[in-house]
């Protein structure tokens, strides 16, 4: 018995532009920017000294770019409860970074499927990604592709 199962899977064919996924907030701390900072092996001053950061005009520490991408994770959002095995893989990934994301910010996360192109066996789903602020500010946004399997295999 699968003990992970939530419900009957979604396939490509169930899903429908315009539908949007949420992603629960996140108040960046420092605690995640040093974490951020460990991964990524970015060790520019930005991101880590606080008076530098003063020095060129920020409040607090600025976040690597890829800190605020990571947001955007599909698997952070309930997709993936949604697709279940249904989902192959992200193909393709964009993002441009609008706003400065510093300590202290919550981020909004958000991915709504703006097109559906169909396959033979798969179909690609594009999510438009975006993170706002508090402030309800823009900070990034971007595109993610997944690969998505079908319910049947269209016959050529």
């Amino acid at each position: 018995m699968e003990r992970r199962k939530f419900a009957e899977p979604a396939y490509f064919e169930d899903l429908q532009i315009g539908q949007t996924f949420y992603i629960p907030s996140r108040t960046q701390t420092e605690a995640l920017f040093a974490a951020f900072q460990l991964v990524s092996a970015d060790n520019h001053p930005l991101h880590y000294d606080i008076e530098y950061c003063k020095k060129r005009g920020y409040n607090g520490l600025l976040a690597h770019g890829f800190q605020t991408l990571v947001q955007t994770a599909p698997g952070a959002s309930d997709l993936p409860h949604l697709l279940g095995d249904a989902v192959i893989a992200i193909i393709e990934q964009s993002s441009r970074f609008l706003k400065p994301v510093l300590s202290g910010d919550t981020l909004y996360p958000e991915l709504q499927i703006t097109a559906l192109t169909p396959r033979r066996t798969t179909g690609v789903v594009t999510l438009r990604s975006t993170v706002y602020n508090q402030r309800d500010e823009l900070c990034m946004e971007g595109e993610i592709k997944l690969l998505v399997r079908r319910k049947q295999p269209v016959s050529t």
